[in-house]
């Protein structure tokens, strides 16, 4: 307990303050996190059950709607965290349990093809050169500090042994090992197109799914929570969809003197269950009106639902600013979201 606790004690500021050391800790001390799941996701773990769909065939997405997102949408991105049951989750991991996960790990990056195939960078290893490369890329992870989770939730220790990066050759997937999960799985590209980013993503998931089921284990899963990780923020799907959107005319808003109306982004998102972030972070403005926007749920909602949510509501976040620059006022498009289904 003074363990899942660390974290909430010595950097108070990351808002969720308790972290699981493995995968028994979700039930063991179910006092602690249950209530910080439902003031957190609004999902009762005592009644409800997680739902999982990773067919990313069923996404509705039309032509007209892509074109429309090529023309906002700088990039697109889709993240979650896999572990591997059996061994301790990072905050509790062993120099011995992170030494397995790595190798799990790379034999699943070993078998995979085609688009997926790529080169996996072992974090101490890394010469000048590769440093370089991966930090203008933005692929490296947080370097451990006495600020952020990883050092209070005792996640660093041993660094950086054992700890990797791997990307495909286009890099357009990326997978961190051994940083605050066991896996965080990425899938990005440039422009609008959701569903190869959401295709990509499954089959990342898929292929580490596989991998530890020929090594005599799986991924941490239950019915009740979903995919099982350190923090109880990404548990669930552990999903988070964003785009990078540049929506000036809402900017021009969050610049302006009108206190009410530079809430206006973050109304539309919040009927939306998105969840903006400007150049500094949340309720700020963003330079060049850029803006990253994401699902604000993971838990109770599967993978499709939330991907669909996004684009859905990213569709709308493009429909009242196209409304804004055809001279609408803030009131009429609070008039248009009220009047949503």
């Amino acid at each position: 307990l003074h363990n899942a606790i660390m974290t909430g004690t010595v950097t108070p500021h990351l808002g969720v303050g308790a972290t699981a050391g493995d995968e028994e800790c979700w039930e063991l001390f179910k006092d602690l996190f249950y209530p910080i799941i439902k003031d957190w996701h609004g999902y009762d773990a005592e009644t409800q059950k997680h739902p999982v769909d990773l067919d990313f065939s069923k996404l509705v997405f039309t032509d007209e709607q892509k074109a429309t997102f090529n023309e906002f949408v700088k990039s697109t991105r889709i993240r979650a965290a896999r572990n591997i049951s059996g061994y301790s989750l990072p905050a509790g991991a062993t120099a011995e349990d992170r030494a397995q996960v790595e190798t799990v790990l790379k034999q699943a990056f070993s078998g995979l093809t085609d688009e997926l195939a790529g080169t996996y960078y072992e974090l101490g290893g890394l010469t000048e050169e590769q440093t370089k490369f991966l930090l203008e890329k933005g692929f490296l992870f947080q370097i451990p500090t006495a600020k952020n989770l990883l050092t209070g939730a005792g996640a660093a220790r041993s660094w950086p042994n054992n700890r990797g990066i791997y990307h495909n050759e286009a890099q357009t997937a990326l997978c961190w090992v051994n940083e605050e999960d066991h896996c965080r799985i990425i899938s990005m590209e440039n422009g609008g197109n959701i569903p190869s980013v959401f295709e990509r993503f499954c089959g990342l998931s898929n292929a580490l799914k596989a991998s530890a089921e020929s090594n005599g284990t799986k991924l941490m899963w239950n019915e009740t929570l979903g995919f099982l990780g350190t923090c109880p923020s990404n548990l669930g799907t552990g999903l988070r969809a964003s785009v990078m959107i540049v929506i000036p005319n809402f900017n021009k808003l969050m610049e302006g003197d009108n206190e009410e109306d530079k809430h206006l982004l973050d109304e539309v998102c919040s009927a939306y269950d998105l969840q903006p972030r400007g150049s500094a972070g949340e309720h700020s403005a963003a330079v060049g009106g850029k803006f990253d926007i994401s699902n604000k749920q993971r838990l109770g909602f599967s993978e499709v639902q939330l991907v669909q949510k996004m684009i859905d509501g990213v569709s709308k976040v493009i429909e009242y600013e196209k409304m804004l620059g055809a001279g609408s006022t803030p009131a009429d498009v609070r008039a248009a979201f009220a009047k949503k289904e």
